[in-house]
């Protein structure tokens, strides 16, 4: 995942998926509001160097943004530009982030084709917001594009969508204690329209329940990434 780079902190549940978002869950166990959004002591981390002048963080680095909000969250408007002069600054280094706000990316970066270093890939956990966000986020003119079908709610179908350009596709089931079910057999079948067109597939976690062959499984929070790699070998 790279080096985590949380710029500002706080969101707001956009769909379906956000019903258990570990970031709220989080905060609420420390007695924090998640919704509140604010920039973090972090935020200048990519530029920041050591007592010689150079960057604490090398050339090559990957920063991986945003993973306690989301990049392209409204509240972040006023600060979104400092932060994109220092993803400019560091062209030696990735940055990588994931939303679920793909018609606010051209709004928010209208020269995107200008940052060859930045990695933005979107997250559809059901057919409803797949069919809703896929049309905007694959007709971006981004390096790289890739699919989040994670937490993954039901079975969704991706077939016409297939030949538009998409690199990865990540599935994942929902951790946590209130976690919805994952069924195996809809990652089977995203794996195997992925593999018909040669697009990259990564299943990221089991989640904490998971069907299999018919059969619920409750996996513990520390096997749910060894067991998602274990799924296809």
């Amino acid at each position: 995942m790279g080096i985590q780079y949380n710029c500002w902190h706080g969101c707001h549940k956009k769909s379906e998926g956000c019903l258990n978002c570990y970031v709220y869950r989080r905060d609420e166990s420390i007695g924090k509001d998640a919704a509140v959004i604010y920039k973090t002591s972090y935020f200048s981390l990519p530029v920041r160097k050591d007592r010689k002048g150079n960057y604490k963080y090398k050339g090559g680095t990957e920063f991986s943004m945003c993973f306690s909000s989301d990049f392209f969250i409204e509240e972040a408007d006023q600060w979104r530009k400092d932060v994109l002069a220092m993803i400019r600054e560091r062209s030696d280094c990735t940055f990588f982030c994931i939303t679920k706000r793909p018609e606010r990316i051209m709004e928010c970066i209208p020269d995107i084709e200008d940052y060859d270093n930045l990695i933005i890939h979107c997250t559809m956990e059901n057919q409803k917001r797949f069919d809703e966000r896929a049309p905007i986020y694959l007709s971006l003119p981004l390096k790289e594009k890739g699919i989040v079908m994670e937490p993954m709610l039901e079975r969704i179908d991706m077939s016409k969508y297939l030949d538009e350009g998409i690199d990865t596709v990540t599935c994942g089931g929902e951790s946590g204690p209130n976690a919805r079910v994952i069924d195996f057999e809809w990652v089977k079948e995203i794996k195997e329209n992925c593999d018909k067109k040669g697009i990259g597939f990564y299943f990221h976690q089991t989640g904490a329940n998971i069907v299999v062959n018919g059969k619920l499984y409750h996996v513990e929070r520390k096997f749910q990434h060894s067991q998602a790699r274990k799924a296809f070998k």
